[in-house]
């Protein structure tokens, strides 16, 4: 019988669990955002490292090939110009591993993730 691996508890062990080559990137990431949203809880949802304020703001992955980055579909349609040179989904961005990441880019995306959840919730105070 095989062993089943553990699944990590934090950030910090994910980013060790991670394939080999995405290690570096991760961390870079997790910094990027760390100072794009200061007061942000972090935390892991899904199986992946994430960063909330009220609500999720954004969450990342490490794959073999890129790294994964999902800031929810209207912060990738505000940014789809400039991410015109990535892999994008509805709401997900692959930044390949054999390039550095794109941090300023990074750091406007967490940027407006941080500006839409405090807009949004702000409706609903009395």
């Amino acid at each position: 019988m095989t062993a089943r691996k553990t699944r990590p508890t934090s950030i910090t062990a994910y980013i060790h669990a991670a394939p080999k080559e995405a290690r570096k990137k991760l961390r870079e990431m997790r910094a990027c955002i760390r100072a794009s949203a200061p007061g942000a809880k972090e935390s892991l949802k899904w199986g992946m490292p994430a960063f909330s304020y009220r609500r999720i703001l954004v969450t990342f992955a490490g794959f073999q090939h890129h790294i994964g980055f999902y800031p929810t579909p209207p912060a990738v349609r505000a940014f789809a110009k400039d991410l015109s040179r990535f892999v994008t989904a509805r709401g997900s961005i692959q930044f390949p591993l054999e390039k550095p990441l794109p941090l300023p880019l990074i750091r406007k995306i967490t940027a407006f993730r941080v500006r839409e959840c405090i807009y949004q919730d702000g409706k609903w105070r009395s």
